[in-house]
């Protein structure tokens, strides 16, 4: 099959690279990067994991992943005929759109009333998940290897045993007791 196809491996991973990088964008991995527009600085969705967390069947949306890509490539074909685009034939048509006629598509199928809304929302929302949370790693495993997400919201590392406690209530207050049946390790009895 042809790269620009979309529907190979290559072309669906560089397709759903360029999704995730229109939800939460990061700098390109080097100069010839079709996937990752280089629309911001520092790691985005793709360094942070989306297409791990994609792949991960817990998420209930790896099935859909070989009809979502080919349907996301018809719609930037369409996108791009609708607005007299000229899109590179060796790249899948949404890689080869430029980064804001991507946000602009994606805006359009997320939008409220669009038929296909559903799929598209829970697709941008594993993918900005990858980055704000690294819902495909144990915590301790993402903060030990610099998840990008993690440390661009704040997040610091646990206590040399591997626990996160918090020194300081966030309230100011103490709001209530620790239960006595309270495991050592936090854990309810």
């Amino acid at each position: 099959m042809r790269t620009g196809s979309g529907d190979d491996d290559q072309g669906l991973t560089s397709t759903l690279e360029a999704f995730a990088d229109t939800i939460v964008p990061g700098e390109k991995r080097h100069d010839a990067d079709h996937a990752i527009a280089g629309a911001a600085a520092g790691p985005g969705a793709v360094a942070a994991g989306a297409l791990e967390l994609l792949n991960t069947p817990a998420t209930g949306v790896t099935a859909g992943l070989e009809f979502l890509v080919p349907a996301l490539n018809q719609h930037a074909r369409s996108w791009a005929e609708e607005r007299g685009l000229q899109l590179d034939a060796e790249l899948p048509a949404f890689v080869a759109l430029p980064f804001g006629e991507r946000t602009s598509l994606v805006y359009t199928l997320t939008a409220p009333g669009h038929p296909e809304k559903d799929g598209w929302v829970a697709l941008a929302l594993f993918c900005n998940m990858a980055f704000d949370s690294a819902a495909h790693l144990h915590t301790a495993e993402a903060m030990a290897t610099g998840h990008p997400g993690l440390r661009a919201m704040g997040f610091f590392d646990p206590d040399a045993d591997g626990l996160w406690r918090f020194p300081h209530y966030s309230y100011r207050r103490k709001l209530a007791d620790i239960h006595p049946n309270t495991t050592p390790s936090g854990s309810p009895a």
